[in-house]
């Protein structure tokens, strides 16, 4: 009896770890851009694909550079993040099991008060926008975290050869984009934000105004990264990445299914499709 009873302990205890071991195959861990989950976009999107596969998605909200963290670390399965210089350097460095898979884009914009004192709508480009900023002082709120929107805003400083730090009118939030944009609406003043997030919160930013869109600097290209089980610096260490659920996701993402709903985004509740598709 005390063997027997013994068995059924073993094949209950086999039979546990195997659940166990097949639930957490069906995790996958995605790290990304705040805008993406801050527009509403994922939140849209991640459960027609978990109903549908029955892989549960874990989605950790960062700005680029602490997303990519994440990954490097073996705390992410793949990337969704728009930042390429930052995405071919993670490539290069072996964490990619897969090359730069751009797929979608939107448009960065500048917002802020309605005066527009640096007359910031009649500018051209972003770069002469930003160029009137600074020389009107008229106060800019900067993300300030090492993400995509952050290295975006910082290349075209450097393009007009400003520096903002340490100017008065120049603050540095270093939180992500929804924080930057309440911070902007708070102090009256401009800021760089990707058009989906900006939408999604404009009901509660009374003082921010879109007021430059589309500029040919402003493209916001958005793409996917596997993260690669066999890169070095997992090597001896317990790290273990979802690849199978890895690829289930990007190859959804990238599909007919996924591309019609993306089109659809912020259509009916902004009047406008908020991501765009790049064309294969």
């Amino acid at each position: 009896m005390k063997k027997l009873l013994a068995l059924i302990l073993v094949f209950c205890l086999l039979f546990s770890f195997a659940a166990c071991g097949a639930k957490k195959d069906k995790v996958i861990r995605l790290a990304t851009t705040t805008s993406v989950n801050d527009s509403g976009l994922l939140p849209y999107l991640l459960p027609v694909f978990e109903k549908e596969t029955g892989y549960k998605v874990e989605v950790a909200s960062a700005g680029t550079g602490i997303a990519i963290g994440y990954a490097k670390s073996g705390d992410a399965d793949l990337l969704l993040v728009h930042s390429k210089k930052q995405e071919e350097a993670f490539i290069e460095e072996g964490y990619s099991s897969t090359e730069r898979l751009s797929f979608m884009y939107n448009y960065f914009v500048i917002v802020g008060p309605e005066a527009d004192p640096a007359k910031v709508a009649d500018a051209a480009t972003a770069a002469d926008a930003f160029k009137a900023i600074a020389e009107s002082k008229a106060g800019f709120a900067s993300r300030g975290d090492n993400s995509g929107t952050h290295n975006k805003e910082t290349g075209i400083w450097d393009s007009v050869e400003i520096d903002p730090t340490g100017e008065d009118w120049y603050t540095s939030v270093g939180s992500g984009m929804g924080d930057t944009l309440t911070k902007a609406n708070e102090l009256g003043v401009y800021t760089l934000t990707d058009k989906a997030t900006f939408l999604s919160m404009k009901a509660n930013l009374p003082n921010l105004k879109l007021l430059k869109e589309e500029a040919d600097d402003m493209k916001n290209t958005y793409s996917l990264l596997g993260v690669n089980p066999e890169a070095e610096a997992f090597k001896g260490t317990d790290v273990k990445i979802n690849t199978e659920g890895a690829n289930a996701l990007i190859e959804w993402l990238q599909g007919e299914e996924a591309a019609k709903l993306i089109e659809e985004y912020g259509k009916e509740a902004y009047g406008e499709q908020l991501f765009y598709l790049l064309k294969k």
